[in-house]
């Protein structure tokens, strides 16, 4: 079994309002976490990445993190205070170049001495792209044609070190990338950094089965984890891959109890504190597309139809027909008898492993041996000690048990992967 830890702040997971959560900015919360997953043996400490502030009705979005680091200035820091531990940092690949990102990454390599991982995200939002010096954006149909060859002339650069230490000049021509000259970082330890990606789409399947050592989904229960599962694998022969040379790991998040009632306990507070009544309104607000603040979040749904293309929330991305999750908001509701705001509770929020120490134990373990899933990514609800009791009550289990390494066995984070160093291709 694979785990990493997903730094908490920039989602609706992480409960703000919990008087043990702490700064998402200062640099003692990030070694906290990263020294917890290290202690635990995790494979990789993982930052995501935002590019611009959500906006919800012409304001800055209320769960959006305001001064988030930028992530490879904050896993350089982290190289200095771990010694195993992979670092891996989400960095867009619409808005940056690849000489100026390989050289970065390679940097982290050599610093944390194999440890660098790259998840490889696109955008195709306009208001993100009004940041950048060329504006616009690029149509969803050319996203991951630019990240395939970005990371592809990443690794050329990468490439144009030998194994030995000599510097060769490169050069790609592309429809996307013209570069040429001289790298200016000798090849890293691990080869090349590990690649991430994340995306459910055919496309984003396709992308990772062809270019990625790990995608990240969103899978979290055991029938849609399998049949993930089976389809991305099955995509990595068209590109001479075997099984294990991609990893999944979905993102999920885990509630521990003394026993299993009491982690249902726990679990529906967690909710609770993640989805308040004036929560619930944005989120429905997101979904209908239209405001609804003379609703009553305690009372029904409402009863309009969605409001397609409002311009109401900027810089999220709304997975969905908006109509069909209103009508599967609804049945829900109605079937279960619940108001507006339990209705998010019960459609957004629910936890993804729930019970006692032994409990989301076995639960983990089964999903890695009905091929649901190769790992998981956890997605705690504190910054930043949401990882501490999974590491403290359940991992001892894991390790026990054989599922989970109990020291590691290498230094650089494709080790702890099982995953080779890439042939040179120079």
């Amino acid at each position: 079994m694979h785990l990493a830890a997903h730094f908490p702040g920039v989602n609706a997971t992480t409960v703000w309002a919990d008087p043990r959560s702490r700064s998402q900015i200062d640099f003692s919360s990030f070694v906290h976490l990263a020294r917890t997953a290290e202690r635990g043996r995790f494979d990789f400490f993982f930052l995501a990445e935002g590019l611009r502030l959500r906006e919800h009705n012409g304001r800055i979005h209320d769960l959006d993190v305001v001064g988030r680091p930028e992530s490879l200035t904050v896993l350089n820091a982290l190289a200095a205070v771990t010694e195993r531990l992979g670092l891996a940092a989400t960095v867009n690949a619409t808005f940056n170049e690849p000489y100026e990102l390989a050289r970065r990454l390679a940097t982290l390599d050599h610093l944390s001495a194999g440890r660098a991982a790259w998840n490889v995200v696109t955008s195709s939002d306009a208001f993100t792209g009004e940041n950048f010096r060329r504006g616009g954006y690029l149509d969803r149909a050319d996203r991951y044609t630019r990240a395939a060859e970005f990371v592809a002339t990443a690794r050329e650069l990468w490439d144009s070190w030998t194994p030995g230490g000599e510097s060769r000049p490169f050069a790609h021509e592309g429809k996307q990338f013209t570069i040429s000259g001289e790298f200016t970082v000798p090849r890293s330890p691990q080869g090349h950094p590990v690649v991430i990606q994340a995306g459910d789409s055919g496309e984003g399947r396709e992308f990772a089965a062809s270019a990625a050592d790990i995608i990240f989904t969103r899978h979290g229960t055991l029938e849609a984890g399998r049949d993930f599962y089976a389809d991305v694998k099955a995509r990595l022969a068209a590109y001479g891959r075997q099984p294990d040379d991609l990893k999944i790991m979905p993102g999920v998040t885990v509630v521990v109890g003394d026993n299993d009632a009491e982690a249902q306990e726990r679990a529906y507070e967690i909710r609770r504190q993640q989805v308040s009544p004036q929560n619930a309104i944005l989120a429905a607000e997101q979904l209908w597309g239209t405001g609804l603040s003379a609703y009553d979040p305690d009372g029904p749904l409402p009863e309009i139809d969605p409001v397609l293309d409002s311009g109401l929330v900027k810089g999220r991305v709304l997975h969905g027909d908006p109509f069909a999750v209103v009508a599967r908001w609804r049945a829900i509701a109605e079937a279960k008898g619940l108001s507006l705001r339990q209705t998010v509770i019960e459609t957004t929020t629910r936890q993804s492993f729930i019970g006692s120490p032994q409990t989301v134990a076995a639960e983990l373990t089964a999903f890695v041996d009905e091929r649901a899933a190769d790992g998981f990514i956890l997605v705690p609800h504190l910054t930043p000690g949401g990882l501490d009791d999974f590491v403290d009550r359940v991992v001892p289990l894991l390790q026990e048990s054989g599922a989970f390494r109990s020291e590691y066995s290498g230094s650089t984070l494709r080790s702890h992967l099982g995953l080779a160093e890439p042939v040179w291709k120079g």
